[in-house]
């Protein structure tokens, strides 16, 4: 996942989802948006569960070229063809996760919002780090936008912005991160599809 020139999309599954229903409505997402890539982002631990889930989410989107990798199971996403894991331990298991991967595969950190756990994904051969959520509950920290400022002048390593995002969040951080982690924020809605072209009408002017 190189930094683009624009900010790209990169989707989030539901934490929880109907097998029966979600891979209709995420190829009708696929087909709708340029997605740079999708994370199952499933709530359960359950391996066969998520296993399951993984590969119809792996047939909608390798039928579309589009990247699919799974939060935390470095093993799941070798086993199942997946093309990488993302990481919710900052840097702590990016070396180990790149050894098992290869160098191909796709290894992303999710690095709260903190600027030191960033740099140590990237210095350890993370592809992209997110940083997020960017809107919170009173007292919870959130990625404010001289994060993104610091880290776009400073860092080379391509930025996902996720948690919380509004119209408004998109079209003032589109100059400074490389992708946008979207979820919970579409699937919500009765049309996913649609929510998504909503969301982000700042990045079509």
């Amino acid at each position: 996942m190189d930094a683009p020139e624009q900010p790209q999309l990169y989707l989030l599954t539901p934490p929880v989802f109907e097998l029966s229903h979600f891979p209709d409505q995420l190829a009708a997402v696929l087909d709708a948006h340029d997605i740079a890539c999708i994370r199952l982002a499933l709530a359960t631990q359950d391996e066969d569960r998520i296993s399951r889930a993984a590969d119809v989410c792996r047939e909608v989107a390798h039928a579309r070229d589009v990247a699919i990798v799974v939060n935390d199971h470095t093993a799941l996403a070798e086993r199942l063809g997946l093309d990488g894991v993302h990481l919710m331990d900052a840097a702590k298991s990016v070396r180990d996760a790149r050894k098992a991967l290869g160098p191909d595969a796709i290894v992303g950190s999710n690095c709260g919002t903190s600027r030191h756990a960033g740099m140590s994904a990237g210095e350890a051969g993370a592809d992209y780090i997110s940083f997020g959520p960017l809107t919170g509950v009173a007292d919870s920290a959130v990625a404010d936008d001289d994060l993104f400022q610091w880290w776009s002048e400073m860092i080379e390593v391509p930025v996902v912005a996720e948690g919380g995002l509004t119209p408004e969040i998109i079209a003032r951080l589109a100059p400074i991160t490389d992708f946008f982690g979207i979820g919970e924020e579409i699937w919500i809605a009765d049309t996913p599809a649609q929510a998504l072209a909503d969301l982000t009408a700042a990045l079509r002017g």
